[in-house]
Formats: C-alpha cells, sequence, structure tokens
C-alpha cells in the first residue's frame, strides 16, 4: 500500500477560522445559505430574504445572527471549497459561546468585536467603534491579535 503522506509540520495550527473554541456554554442553530457563492467558515451570517434563510451581504445589528461554525462534514465536489457553506446548505450558526475568526487590525483582549459594512481594508471584523459603519456585534475579544486569527466569545 502506498504512503498517503510522508512529510509533517514541525508546528500544528492553534485553530482556524469557524473552529469552536471549547466546550463552554454556547447556542448553535442552522439556516439556509441563500447566497450564490457560498458563505465561508468563521464569518458573520445575517437573516435571509427566506424563511430560514442567511446571507453573508452584510445587513444590520437586527438582522446580525452569529459566525458560521466550520465543519468537515460539506461532501467535496470538484470546483467548490471546502472550507465554505454553499448554496442550499444548511450552515451552523455560532450566536453565542467561544469560537475562532479573522480579524483586521489590531484587537486586545476584552474588546467589542464590529463588522464593517463597506468595502475599505478595515472593514472586516475588529475591534473598530461601533457607528454609522460598524455594527457591534455583542461579541468581545478574548485574546490581544493584530491580522489574524482571534478568539471571540459572547457570554
Amino acid at each position: 500500500m502506498p504512503e498517503l503522506q510522508t512529510t509533517y509540520t514541525d508546528d500544528i495550527a492553534v485553530a482556524y477560522a469557524g473552529m469552536v473554541a471549547n466546550g463552554e456554554t454556547s447556542n448553535r442553530i442552522s439556516r439556509t445559505v441563500e447566497d450564490s457563492a457560498g458563505i465561508a467558515f468563521g464569518l458573520p451570517v445575517y437573516r435571509g430574504s427566506g424563511d430560514h434563510g442567511c446571507t453573508g451581504t452584510v445587513g444590520t445589528l437586527a438582522t446580525f445572527l452569529g459566525f458560521t461554525i466550520a465543519t468537515s462534514a460539506q461532501a467535496p465536489v470538484a470546483g467548490q471549497d471546502a472550507d465554505e457553506y454553499q448554496q442550499y446548505d444548511n450552515a451552523a450558526i455560532l450566536t453565542g459561546g467561544a469560537m475562532f475568526v479573522e480579524v483586521t487590525g489590531s484587537v486586545a483582549d476584552g474588546a467589542a468585536i464590529t463588522v464593517g459594512t463597506g468595502a475599505d481594508a478595515a472593514d472586516g471584523l475588529g475591534s473598530t467603534a461601533a457607528d454609522a459603519t460598524h455594527i457591534a456585534t455583542g461579541w468581545v475579544a478574548d485574546q490581544t491579535v493584530t491580522d489574524g486569527l482571534c478568539r471571540i466569545v459572547k457570554r
């Protein structure tokens, strides 16, 4: 039988976007993905236009649901990314608990996490003060990070 893997990395990744961080109490829901491009793991999701639907298109605080949970249960299909939910998939969404997401800029431990509504580089997930172009999510950073994976919590 041929070897499947012959090299290994010295450093194991601490986490990945959409990974539930630990076993503390959390709340999980599912919604049907409406976006034709799908929704990647660890991204904010909002109420969709249909019943039980969700979208990755930035909405408002009133339509914010939570963050997509990464799963290995997605069936690999030619031409589709393995690290996202495809259109019509049932996406698992974390509405409270602890998970890892990719943040933009410097985020301090305990800082409120916001979602930018524009296309600017600073408009991803981060700790910019909530204003007309940044939605407060109710989540806070659980560690200090600059441009990368950050554990966030909502308790």
